[in-house]
């Protein structure tokens, strides 16, 4: 990942409705949620909304697809973990093995989960 992507995902968290939009998103999973359940769930205005998850799509954290009159967003989990490693990637003081098991975990190796 590139500084500019890093700081463009940060910027777009960087706020708390779209901090509270991207977590929602990260707990719906893959199937993710349609924007008017979003509005529902976060109570905010649909106008409003939109200006953020327009901000957090393009920054590549979330992505949209349409699903008959309904668009439905999703996180990005691939971007999430390019981010996480982005910020990892020279941890540790010069001791990898402290961030191994962290490491280990977002690229899908054995061991607990973040939901565990």
């Amino acid at each position: 990942m590139e500084k500019d992507t890093a700081l463009a995902a940060f910027a777009a968290l960087g706020q708390e409705t779209r901090l509270d939009v991207f977590r929602l998103l990260v707990k719906a999973g893959q199937e993710g949620m349609a924007a008017g359940a979003i509005s529902d769930a976060l109570d905010v205005r649909a106008n409003t909304l939109s200006t953020h998850l327009s901000v957090l799509s393009r920054s590549g954290l979330v992505h949209a697809r349409r699903d008959g009159r309904s668009i439905v967003y999703h996180a990005d989990m691939a971007a999430i973990q390019s981010l996480v490693t982005y910020l990892l990637n020279d941890c540790c003081g010069g001791k990898p093995e402290l961030c191994a098991p962290l490491f280990s975990m977002l690229q899908g190796g054995s061991g607990s989960s973040c939901c565990d």
